[in-house]
C-alpha cells in the first residue's frame, strides 16, 4: 500500500487581491519570501510522500505554471481540469487517477496555499 499525496491547487486568484491576480494566483505568491505556497506544501510533504506519489490537481491555466513551481514531481501528475468544480470534484478525479494507478493507494489531500510555520 503506497502513499500518496494530492495538492488542490486551483485557486483563481480572486481572495488575495491586489497581490493575487487571475493570471498569478495565491498558489504560486511568495508570502514569506522563502517559496510560493505551492512549493512550501510540497515541501512540507517530503519526509512522508515520495515526489513521484505527488499529484496536483490545477485549472488547465495553471498547468505550466505548477510544473515550473513543482519541477521535482512527474509532468504527467498535474492533473488540469477544464473548468474548476471545487472541492469534491478535484478529489474524485484525484482519486479516480489514484484508483486506476494503485487500487490499494492512501490518498492524503491538501490545499496549495494554507500556511504552517510550525512544521
Amino acid at each position: 500500500m503506497a502513499l500518496y499525496a494530492v495538492i488542490m491547487a486551483g485557486g483563481v486568484g480572486s481572495r488575495f487581491w491586489p497581490s493575487s491576480r487571475r493570471a498569478h494566483p495565491k498558489q504560486f505568491l511568495d508570502v514569506f519570501g522563502e517559496a510560493s505556497m505551492i512549493q512550501n506544501t510540497f515541501a512540507r510533504l517530503q519526509p512522508l510522500v515520495e515526489p513521484e506519489n505527488v499529484f496536483v490537481v490545477t485549472n488547465t491555466d495553471y498547468a505550466s505554471k505548477t510544473r515550473e513551481h513543482l519541477p521535482a514531481i512527474p509532468a504527467e501528475n498535474v492533473l488540469a481540469e477544464p473548468v474548476a468544480r471545487n472541492t469534491a470534484p478535484c478529489v474524485a478525479l484525484a482519486a479516480a487517477r489514484l484508483h486506476a494507478l494503485d487500487p490499494d493507494a492512501t490518498m492524503i489531500v491538501l490545499p496549495a496555499d494554507h500556511v504552517i510555520t510550525n512544521v
